[in-house]
């Protein structure tokens, strides 16, 4: 249960690692009536985490939100984290961000100072995204939960999915794995200063930057690795009858998650995400700690871009000139005996 602590900021319980799991949500939705309309270029029938509308011949319209209780105890940095990763769904979809609302859920009987330090951070992420915020909506709940609804705007033709992954793609991340694992390790004392910090780095960091890039590039497929894990979005891009393999070594992992994962200082969201991929993964490489960092819940991840392989190697290399990780991890082929192979 979130509460003050005695420095005046947050509990953790949330993050990303708070999304209901694949399984049980896809059940439900799958119950929903489907709205057939010829403006509808993407809708909830897809895996995609945004909506896109199409408005003219040139332009469509992208809309998504995102909020999750705090996963961090400084409420400023709460704020830029949360904002950071509401504002992705449009970047990996190849979109520009228009205009943001805030999303607040905050206890009554709380400091509103501390709501002041949490939108604080989230308004300075909108004006380095250049975005407008154009209002929001609050609410009291029990316990403090921020984030955005965001619109943002694309040429009808120069969508991508997170669906269309192509036989003979390399796949390349953007961010290092293991914020999850850092977060909660660091919250009980089991982590440094240093690792943590980097995990920080990592969230606040726009996906904008990555977006500008591939743009510019044939890509088949784009996602943004959050709840759902590495393997969990991963899966989500592959065709009924493609497989991808992975090379465990090449997987960028930010500093100390892999042993605090020998350590078991794991989440409850990457063991939802373990128990929905089970028959769907195959591990060749006996490293339960690799296992857990590729289940792992990431909040605000890097995006996971799949695109032929002739043009990879200057995405790569342009990705890294803005100082994008640009890892390339691994391969679409076709289907083999398991949805994704991990050596």
């Amino acid at each position: 249960m979130e509460k003050i602590n005695e420095f005046g900021g947050l509990f953790i319980c949330g993050g990303c690692n708070a999304k209901i799991g694949p399984g049980n949500l896809s059940k439900l939705l799958n119950g929903l009536p489907q709205t057939n309309d010829d403006r509808l270029l993407v809708g909830f029938d897809s895996t995609d985490d945004a909506g896109v509308i199409k408005l003219s011949d040139d332009v469509a319209l992208i809309q998504t939100l995102d909020f999750f209780p705090t996963m961090v105890s400084d409420p400023y940095l709460f704020g830029k984290i949360a904002a950071t990763n509401a504002l992705s769904d449009v970047y990996a979809m190849g979109g520009k961000v228009l205009s943001a609302m805030n999303i607040v859920c905050f206890p009554e009987e709380m400091d509103i100072n501390i709501l002041g330090e949490i939108l604080r951070g989230g308004s300075e992420v909108i004006q380095e995204a250049k975005a407008l915020l154009v209002g929001g909506h609050s609410i009291h709940d029990s316990t403090p939960k921020y984030g955005l609804s965001v619109t943002g705007t694309i040429h009808p033709d120069n969508i991508l999915t997170n669906n269309n992954c192509q036989v003979g793609d390399i796949l390349i991340l953007t961010k290092a794995i293991g914020v999850g694992i850092i977060t909660t390790a660091y919250s009980v004392g089991e982590t440094t200063d240093e690792n943590f910090a980097e995990a920080i780095s990592s969230m606040t960091t726009l996906n904008k930057y990555a977006s500008e890039v591939i743009v510019k590039h044939k890509v088949s497929s784009c996602t943004d690795v959050t709840g759902f894990g590495l393997l969990g979005h991963l899966s989500e891009m592959l065709g009924e009858n493609q497989t991808a393999y992975l090379t465990s070594r090449d997987i960028p992992v930010i500093s100390g998650a892999y042993e605090c994962a020998q350590e078991l200082l794991v989440t409850a969201g990457g063991q939802r995400n373990r128990n929905f991929l089970n028959d769907k993964v195959l591990f060749k490489c006996d490293d339960f700690a690799i296992e857990e960092l590729m289940f792992d819940p990431q909040t605000s991840g890097g995006l996971l871009i799949s695109v032929p392989a002739e043009y990879a190697k200057k995405l790569v290399d342009e990705l890294q000139q803005v100082d994008q990780l640009a890892s390339v991890i691994g391969k679409v082929v076709e289907l083999d005996t398991h949805k994704i192979i991990i050596e």
